[in-house]
Protein backbone atom coordinates (compact mmCIF):
# COMPACT_ATOMS: atom_id res chain seq x y z
CA UNK A 1 0.00 0.00 0.00
CA UNK A 2 1.41 3.19 -1.08
CA UNK A 3 0.17 5.90 1.72
CA UNK A 4 0.35 9.53 1.49
CA UNK A 5 0.73 10.69 4.93
CA UNK A 6 -1.02 14.36 6.14
CA UNK A 7 -0.67 15.95 9.35
CA UNK A 8 -3.32 18.41 9.90
CA UNK A 9 -2.12 21.10 12.29
CA UNK A 10 -5.10 22.15 14.06
CA UNK A 11 -4.08 25.26 16.28
CA UNK A 12 -4.90 28.09 18.34
CA UNK A 13 -4.23 31.61 16.95
CA UNK A 14 -0.85 32.80 17.22
CA UNK A 15 -0.48 35.79 19.19
CA UNK A 16 1.82 37.75 16.79
CA UNK A 17 4.25 36.83 13.88
CA UNK A 18 7.29 35.48 16.13
CA UNK A 19 4.75 32.94 17.75
CA UNK A 20 3.91 32.22 14.69
CA UNK A 21 7.09 30.92 13.73
CA UNK A 22 7.91 29.50 16.78
CA UNK A 23 4.87 27.85 17.19
CA UNK A 24 4.83 26.81 13.48
CA UNK A 25 8.11 25.50 14.19
CA UNK A 26 7.44 22.69 16.58
CA UNK A 27 4.17 21.55 15.59
CA UNK A 28 5.60 20.81 12.01
CA UNK A 29 8.82 18.74 14.13
CA UNK A 30 5.86 16.98 15.73
CA UNK A 31 4.58 16.15 12.50
CA UNK A 32 7.73 14.75 10.80
CA UNK A 33 8.21 12.81 13.77
CA UNK A 34 4.94 11.30 13.42
CA UNK A 35 5.43 10.62 10.02
CA UNK A 36 3.85 12.84 8.01
CA UNK A 37 4.98 13.50 4.62
CA UNK A 38 2.57 16.94 4.39
CA UNK A 39 2.05 19.50 7.41
CA UNK A 40 -1.22 21.65 6.45
CA UNK A 41 -1.62 25.02 8.76
CA UNK A 42 -5.01 26.26 9.06
CA UNK A 43 -6.12 29.36 7.32
CA UNK A 44 -3.92 32.78 7.32
CA UNK A 45 -1.34 31.43 9.85
CA UNK A 46 0.75 34.24 10.15
CA UNK A 47 -2.00 36.79 11.66
CA UNK A 48 -4.17 33.68 13.55
CA UNK A 49 -6.81 35.10 10.83
CA UNK A 50 -7.86 37.83 13.30
CA UNK A 51 -6.59 40.95 11.02
CA UNK A 52 -6.28 42.11 7.71
CA UNK A 53 -4.39 44.84 8.13
CA UNK A 54 -1.64 45.42 5.08
CA UNK A 55 1.14 46.32 7.37
CA UNK A 56 0.98 42.78 8.92
CA UNK A 57 1.21 41.14 5.34
CA UNK A 58 4.05 38.98 4.28
CA UNK A 59 6.20 38.36 0.75
CA UNK A 60 6.68 35.15 -0.97
CA UNK A 61 10.28 36.14 -0.56
CA UNK A 62 9.87 37.37 3.28
CA UNK A 63 11.99 35.71 5.87
CA UNK A 64 8.56 34.31 7.05
CA UNK A 65 7.80 32.01 4.06
CA UNK A 66 12.10 31.47 3.60
CA UNK A 67 11.47 29.78 6.95
CA UNK A 68 9.25 27.33 6.69
CA UNK A 69 11.20 26.30 3.06
CA UNK A 70 14.31 25.93 5.49
CA UNK A 71 12.30 24.17 7.72
CA UNK A 72 10.86 21.91 4.72
CA UNK A 73 14.27 20.60 3.67
CA UNK A 74 15.71 20.02 7.15
CA UNK A 75 12.40 17.36 7.69
CA UNK A 76 12.26 16.54 4.01
CA UNK A 77 8.83 17.18 4.83
CA UNK A 78 6.15 19.11 2.47
CA UNK A 79 4.50 22.30 4.13
CA UNK A 80 1.37 23.88 3.33
CA UNK A 81 2.20 27.31 4.71
CA UNK A 82 -0.99 29.85 4.81
CA UNK A 83 -0.60 33.50 5.30
CA UNK A 84 -1.42 37.15 4.78
CA UNK A 85 0.28 37.86 1.35
CA UNK A 86 1.33 41.24 0.22
CA UNK A 87 0.51 42.29 -2.90
CA UNK A 88 0.03 44.98 -4.98
CA UNK A 89 -2.82 47.15 -3.94
CA UNK A 90 -4.61 44.89 -1.39
CA UNK A 91 -3.00 41.63 0.17
CA UNK A 92 -4.55 38.28 -0.60
CA UNK A 93 -5.44 35.68 1.64
CA UNK A 94 -2.79 32.76 0.52
CA UNK A 95 -1.14 29.49 0.86
CA UNK A 96 1.99 27.97 -0.76
CA UNK A 97 2.85 24.68 -1.11
CA UNK A 98 6.55 24.16 -0.09
CA UNK A 99 7.57 20.87 -1.48
CA UNK A 100 10.62 18.52 0.81
CA UNK A 101 13.29 20.32 -1.10
CA UNK A 102 12.33 23.42 -0.03
CA UNK A 103 10.75 24.72 -3.41
CA UNK A 104 7.49 26.34 -3.57
CA UNK A 105 5.03 24.73 -6.09
CA UNK A 106 2.56 27.04 -6.22
CA UNK A 107 1.07 29.92 -4.20
CA UNK A 108 -2.71 29.95 -4.58
CA UNK A 109 -4.60 32.96 -3.42
CA UNK A 110 -8.43 32.47 -1.75
CA UNK A 111 -10.84 33.06 -5.30
CA UNK A 112 -13.75 33.04 -3.58
CA UNK A 113 -13.15 35.72 -0.90
CA UNK A 114 -16.13 36.56 2.03
CA UNK A 115 -16.82 39.84 0.42
CA UNK A 116 -19.77 40.00 2.75
CA UNK A 117 -17.19 40.11 5.53
CA UNK A 118 -14.40 41.37 6.71
CA UNK A 119 -12.74 39.60 3.21
CA UNK A 120 -13.90 42.84 1.57
CA UNK A 121 -10.65 44.02 1.93
CA UNK A 122 -8.37 41.57 0.85
CA UNK A 123 -7.69 41.29 -3.92
CA UNK A 124 -9.48 38.00 -4.38
CA UNK A 125 -7.18 35.19 -6.42
CA UNK A 126 -7.54 35.03 -10.31
CA UNK A 127 -7.09 31.00 -10.23
CA UNK A 128 -6.78 27.43 -9.02
CA UNK A 129 -3.62 25.35 -8.92
CA UNK A 130 -2.42 21.84 -9.18
CA UNK A 131 0.87 20.74 -8.82
CA UNK A 132 3.43 17.75 -9.04
CA UNK A 133 4.64 17.15 -5.18
CA UNK A 134 7.31 15.15 -5.19
CA UNK A 135 6.76 12.91 -1.66
CA UNK A 136 8.20 9.95 -0.01
CA UNK A 137 4.97 8.03 -1.41
CA UNK A 138 6.29 9.38 -5.04
CA UNK A 139 4.99 12.02 -7.15
CA UNK A 140 0.91 13.10 -5.99
CA UNK A 141 -0.76 15.89 -8.13
CA UNK A 142 -1.80 17.98 -5.02
CA UNK A 143 -4.64 21.69 -5.05
CA UNK A 144 -5.66 23.79 -2.60
CA UNK A 145 -8.65 25.86 -2.17
CA UNK A 146 -9.47 28.17 0.92
CA UNK A 147 -12.17 28.23 3.37
CA UNK A 148 -15.24 29.50 1.76
CA UNK A 149 -13.99 27.87 -1.64
CA UNK A 150 -15.06 24.70 -0.48
CA UNK A 151 -18.71 25.82 -0.46
CA UNK A 152 -18.43 26.21 -4.49
CA UNK A 153 -18.56 23.13 -6.40
CA UNK A 154 -16.58 24.99 -9.17
CA UNK A 155 -13.45 25.00 -6.59
CA UNK A 156 -12.76 21.54 -6.17
CA UNK A 157 -14.33 20.53 -9.70
CA UNK A 158 -12.03 22.66 -11.62
CA UNK A 159 -8.69 21.34 -9.44
CA UNK A 160 -10.19 17.80 -10.86
CA UNK A 161 -9.69 18.55 -13.96
CA UNK A 162 -6.95 19.40 -13.40
CA UNK A 163 -5.88 15.97 -12.18
CA UNK A 164 -5.84 16.89 -8.46
CA UNK A 165 -5.37 14.00 -6.61
CA UNK A 166 -5.41 15.13 -3.16
CA UNK A 167 -6.92 18.81 -2.34
CA UNK A 168 -6.01 21.27 0.89
CA UNK A 169 -7.76 22.98 2.85
CA UNK A 170 -6.73 25.59 5.09
CA UNK A 171 -9.94 27.00 6.93
CA UNK A 172 -11.06 29.33 9.47
CA UNK A 173 -14.88 28.89 10.40
CA UNK A 174 -16.68 25.90 12.71
CA UNK A 175 -16.93 22.78 10.68
CA UNK A 176 -20.75 21.79 11.56
CA UNK A 177 -22.42 19.10 9.79
CA UNK A 178 -23.77 21.19 6.56
CA UNK A 179 -20.03 22.23 5.93
CA UNK A 180 -18.89 18.85 6.89
CA UNK A 181 -21.27 17.56 4.21
CA UNK A 182 -19.95 19.75 1.60
CA UNK A 183 -16.68 18.69 2.03
CA UNK A 184 -17.30 14.97 1.87
CA UNK A 185 -19.35 15.58 -1.85
CA UNK A 186 -16.36 17.58 -2.67
CA UNK A 187 -14.66 14.82 -2.13
CA UNK A 188 -17.14 11.99 -3.60
CA UNK A 189 -17.82 13.79 -6.74
CA UNK A 190 -14.42 14.33 -7.82
CA UNK A 191 -12.59 11.03 -6.50
CA UNK A 192 -10.64 12.93 -4.69
CA UNK A 193 -9.01 12.98 -1.37
CA UNK A 194 -9.96 15.84 0.99
CA UNK A 195 -8.14 17.55 3.67
CA UNK A 196 -8.90 20.12 6.10
CA UNK A 197 -7.17 21.74 8.51
CA UNK A 198 -9.25 24.47 10.64
CA UNK A 199 -8.09 26.38 13.90
CA UNK A 200 -8.89 24.70 17.72
CA UNK A 201 -10.67 26.47 20.56
CA UNK A 202 -13.60 28.65 20.73
CA UNK A 203 -13.24 30.76 18.05
CA UNK A 204 -13.09 28.16 15.34
CA UNK A 205 -13.63 24.95 17.16
CA UNK A 206 -11.84 22.34 15.59
CA UNK A 207 -12.71 19.52 13.94
CA UNK A 208 -10.22 18.97 10.92
CA UNK A 209 -11.06 16.48 8.90
CA UNK A 210 -10.05 14.29 5.80
CA UNK A 211 -12.02 12.31 3.43
CA UNK A 212 -11.05 9.74 0.71
CA UNK A 213 -13.71 10.10 -2.25
CA UNK A 214 -13.67 6.36 -2.44
CA UNK A 215 -17.63 5.54 -1.95
CA UNK A 216 -17.88 1.99 -1.99
CA UNK A 217 -16.04 -1.38 -1.29
CA UNK A 218 -14.61 -3.52 -4.34
CA UNK A 219 -18.01 -5.78 -3.66
CA UNK A 220 -20.15 -2.12 -4.36
CA UNK A 221 -21.11 -1.72 -0.74
CA UNK A 222 -21.41 1.44 0.68
CA UNK A 223 -18.92 2.73 3.00
CA UNK A 224 -17.76 6.29 4.56
CA UNK A 225 -15.10 7.88 2.79
CA UNK A 226 -14.36 9.94 6.19
CA UNK A 227 -10.75 8.95 7.23
CA UNK A 228 -10.70 11.12 10.48
CA UNK A 229 -12.18 14.22 12.20
CA UNK A 230 -10.62 16.08 15.27
CA UNK A 231 -12.36 17.37 18.30
CA UNK A 232 -12.20 20.77 19.42
CA UNK A 233 -8.66 20.88 21.10
CA UNK A 234 -5.69 21.61 20.04
CA UNK A 235 -3.19 19.03 18.15
CA UNK A 236 -2.14 16.94 15.14
CA UNK A 237 -4.74 14.35 13.41
CA UNK A 238 -2.60 12.28 10.83
CA UNK A 239 -4.64 11.60 7.81
CA UNK A 240 -3.48 8.42 5.71
CA UNK A 241 -4.58 8.55 1.91
CA UNK A 242 -4.12 5.06 0.60
CA UNK A 243 -2.69 6.32 -2.84
CA UNK A 244 -3.17 2.87 -4.78
CA UNK A 245 -6.85 2.35 -3.94
CA UNK A 246 -7.79 5.81 -4.73
CA UNK A 247 -6.02 6.09 -8.39
CA UNK A 248 -7.65 2.38 -8.84
CA UNK A 249 -10.89 3.35 -7.91
CA UNK A 250 -10.21 6.71 -10.01
CA UNK A 251 -9.83 4.46 -13.24
CA UNK A 252 -12.87 2.46 -12.79
CA UNK A 253 -15.38 4.44 -11.56
CA UNK A 254 -18.26 6.81 -13.07
CA UNK A 255 -17.70 10.27 -11.05
CA UNK A 256 -15.26 12.74 -11.53
CA UNK A 257 -14.35 14.08 -15.38
CA UNK A 258 -15.69 10.45 -16.62
CA UNK A 259 -19.45 10.97 -17.72
CA UNK A 260 -19.94 15.29 -17.45
CA UNK A 261 -21.55 17.21 -20.40
CA UNK A 262 -19.50 20.21 -20.24
CA UNK A 263 -21.24 21.24 -23.34
CA UNK A 264 -24.68 21.49 -21.56
CA UNK A 265 -22.96 23.84 -18.90
CA UNK A 266 -22.57 27.41 -20.53
CA UNK A 267 -24.24 29.20 -17.98
CA UNK A 268 -21.91 28.15 -15.07
CA UNK A 269 -19.94 30.82 -16.71
CA UNK A 270 -22.22 33.50 -17.08
CA UNK A 271 -21.13 36.75 -14.67
CA UNK A 272 -24.94 37.71 -14.85
CA UNK A 273 -26.48 37.36 -11.08
CA UNK A 274 -30.42 37.31 -10.58
CA UNK A 275 -32.45 37.91 -7.80
CA UNK A 276 -32.97 36.44 -5.12
CA UNK A 277 -29.23 36.66 -5.16
CA UNK A 278 -27.81 40.39 -5.84
CA UNK A 279 -25.58 41.17 -3.40
CA UNK A 280 -24.08 45.22 -2.57
CA UNK A 281 -20.73 43.24 -1.97
CA UNK A 282 -20.50 40.91 -5.25
CA UNK A 283 -17.31 41.04 -7.31
CA UNK A 284 -16.06 39.70 -10.11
Amino acid sequence: MTTLQIALLQLSPPANLQAALQKGEAFCRQAAAQGADLALFPEMWNTGYSSFDPELAVGEDDLFVAFFQSLARQLKMAIALTYLQRWPGLPRNAVSLIDRQGSIGFTYAKVHTCDFDAECRLAPGQDFYVCDLDTAAGVVKVGAMICFDREFPESARILMLQGAEIILVPNACEMEENRSGQLRSRAYENMAGVALANYAGQVHRGHSQAYDGIAFTNRGASRSTKLVEAGEEEGITMASFDLDRLRTWRKLEVWGNAFRKPACYARLVSPEVAPPFKRKRNRP
